[in-house]
């Protein structure tokens, strides 16, 4: 059975999960995403997928425990699901079977345009 592809958005943040390991909550994710590709998302644009990927049991979301530098309050901690790792290895290789014959000299722009 084919899954339904990943959006760009919840490829990026299952990959950085995947990076950040045991350290992945929101803020780690945002940073992690800035870091590999020098845009900076909302927090929106972070919990929005993040909320996606757990209905559909590609990451599980758990309560860390209460700290009080956030007065008292917890930080949810995700992980990617055995789901969302055949998610992303569906997903790298439909991208490779798409970019296989494009070389680089195509890409680049003729003629200065």
């Amino acid at each position: 059975m084919q899954m339904k592809t990943l959006s760009r958005s919840e490829e990026m943040i299952l990959l950085s999960i995947l990076k950040l390991e045991e350290d992945a909550y929101g803020v780690s994710i945002r940073r992690q995403i800035l870091q590999d590709t020098g845009d900076k998302w909302s927090f929106a644009s972070i919990y929005t997928p993040l909320d996606k990927l757990s209905k559909k049991g590609f990451v599980k979301k758990t309560k860390g425990n209460p700290l009080p530098e956030r007065g008292g309050k917890s930080k949810f901690f995700y992980r990617v699901t055995p789901e969302g790792k055949k998610a992303l290895i569906e997903l790298y290789e439909k991208h490779q079977k798409v970019w296989s014959d494009i070389s680089h000299i195509e890409l680049e722009l003729k003629g200065g345009k």
